[in-house]
């Protein structure tokens, strides 16, 4: 985004993440606030976790391990502390991890802060955490950073959590420079802290705030956006804060929306791959298609049905482009390959002749999985170097990874994507397949709750609307060859206001069925607790070490 801001002549603009910008902060002011070098970031939580449970004798696995630590992380972006834990899952109806009760975690917690206090190491939430109340409590630190920043826009706005509320509330320190961006039919990480309470309630916030209904709809036919405000209006809530837009498409028409039902899973995946075949040969560049899914065991059949169709791939949601080794190891080479490199050698042909050292080849591997995937992340490389102007050298090509993993950036990798619906947020593709449209799939499950339904609803509806031409819905009458049908066999609900219609068989497997809005089903925002206001600096106090009694 900055290199795009250069272009068009904006100086002095920052895009960053909430982390992002508060751990260049913090590592700046912590040596003349705090003195000596910033802690170091706990990368995982998971051992310092299972340590924590040991000391208060509390059996866990590696699968409690996990979710106690996303459980803590709730905790934390929600500033609620340990001696509040019990009272805040009261106030919001919260259900704990299966196997503890709340007074267990709210120990859990405090046990937690303890072992990263003794082994001088701060989480990511932290980052915020102790940034935020950093600018509180200095007031010649919060001067010199109001200063430098007078003006902040806020993207996804539905999806900040109390913390970062917290922290922007520092930046801003009482003024009004501000604007948001949200919609909360688009709020889907409420498992981990965010909530569209600040967008629903930034009116209240600012009265005099200028307020746009963001209604025209530019990325998506009228057959997506059709159905995209199908599945909202079933919930029944048309004004207030809260009520859905109804979007307006302004693109032609285009396809009408598809609905498959196959046999089971590995047909569905073999079906989707063949489908997405026949769009790489009318010309959809595969970078421009995806498979999105709602959990991430989804994704080995899709891995495999492509493999076997000779499909190129890739696999969101693991680590990100510029953490992963291959690519972290490609770059030191580049790098030191710029400081020699000769100046009559054409740099695309000299970044090649590097990467062929790290697993890249003129032709894609045969192989699936990681050796694809490492080929792949090496292409992308190689077509961003064949992307920049001509004249380009290696240490300009250095420059702009550099860049680009800072705002992190990554080049595009030619395949299909594969994603979970969460990891799809905020992208967009030519072509989507929504797969596994299935009771138990959509709605997942553990969604038990009206809300936990809702906000599965909201999760179908962003899935949806990442479509910009092509969107096909589709899903599998049982998960195994020859197994009994899942619960969504056609001409039932899907749960999330589709319903799917019995359509006739031709020749190339099952037709489309139709889709239509079911009612019935509310969206209310769910209730949020209460914080203690000394909450934020007895959690700083603690991840600092300094104890609660200060």
């Amino acid at each position: 985004m900055r290199t795009r801001l250069r272009q068009l002549g904006v100086q002095g603009v920052q895009a960053r993440t909430f982390h992002a910008a508060a751990l260049r902060q913090l590592g700046y002011f912590w040596p003349r606030v705090v003195g000596g070098a910033p802690p170091r970031i706990l990368e995982y939580k998971a051992p310092a976790v299972g340590e924590a449970a040991r000391r208060l004798g509390v059996a866990v696995d590696r699968v409690a391990v996990r979710d106690l630590s996303s459980e803590i992380e709730w905790a934390k972006v929600s500033l609620v502390t340990a001696e509040d834990y019990e009272r805040a899952c009261v106030a919001v109806d919260r259900e704990t991890p299966a196997g503890y009760d709340p007074t267990t975690i709210a120990r859990l917690i405090a046990s937690y802060e303890e072992v990263k206090t003794e082994r001088g190491v701060i989480d990511f939430e932290d980052v915020l955490l102790l940034l935020g109340e950093m600018l509180r409590s200095t007031p010649a630190v919060a001067d010199e950073v109001r200063r430098q920043y007078r003006h902040f826009v806020v993207d996804e706005y539905q999806d900040v959590s109390p913390l970062q509320q917290f922290l922007l509330d520092q930046w801003l320190g009482g003024r009004k420079e501000l604007c948001v961006v949200g919609d909360p039919s688009q709020t889907i990480y409420s498992f981990t802290g965010a909530t569209p309470h600040h967008l629903l309630t930034f009116s209240k916030t600012y009265p005099g705030a200028h307020v746009l209904r963001l209604v025209r709809d530019y990325r998506s036919t009228p057959e997506v956006v059709t159905l995209a405000n199908r599945l909202l209006a079933s919930t029944g809530r048309r004004r207030g804060p809260g009520a859905p837009l109804e979007l307006i498409a302004q693109r032609p028409s285009g396809p009408p929306v598809a609905y498959t039902a196959y046999d089971d899973d590995e047909s569905e995946a073999a079906g989707i791959a063949a489908r997405v075949g026949r769009l790489v040969e009318q010309g959809v560049p595969v970078s421009e298609i995806a498979v999105l899914y709602r959990t991430n065991a989804q994704s080995e059949a899709f891995e495999q049905a492509l493999a076997d169709a000779g499909i190129g791939y890739l696999v969101r949601g693991g680590a990100r482009f510029f953490e992963r080794k291959e690519v972290r190891d490609a770059i030191v080479l580049l790098r030191g390959a710029a400081r020699s490199a000769d100046p009559d050698q054409p740099m695309p042909e000299a970044v090649r002749d590097v990467l062929i050292t790290v697993g890249w080849a003129p032709k894609p591997p045969a192989a699936r999985g990681a050796v694809r995937e490492r080929w792949d992340a090496m292409q992308a490389l190689v077509a961003l170097a064949d992307d920049l102007p001509e004249g380009a050298t290696l240490p300009d090509l250095v420059a702009e990874l550099d860049e680009r993993a800072s705002a992190q950036h990554a080049p595009t990798v030619e395949g299909v994507t594969l994603a979970s619906l969460h990891a799809a947020k905020g992208l967009e593709w030519d072509a989507v397949f929504l797969a596994g449209m299935s009771e138990g799939l959509m709605p997942i499950s553990l969604a038990e709750t009206d809300d936990a339904v809702a906000e599965e609803r909201r999760l179908l509806y962003v899935g949806i609307t990442r479509a910009r031409e092509r969107l096909e819905l589709s899903f599998a009458r049982s998960r195994h060859p020859g197994a009994g049908r899942r619960a969504s066999a056609p001409g039932s609900s899907t749960g999330c206001g589709l319903t799917t219609r019995r359509t006739a068989h031709d020749a190339h497997g099952p037709r489309a069925g139709v889709a239509v809005g079911r009612p019935g089903f509310s969206w209310r925002r769910p209730a949020h607790g209460r914080v203690r206001p000394g909450a934020v600096r007895v959690v700083a106090r603690v991840a600092l070490g300094r104890g609660s009694g200060d």
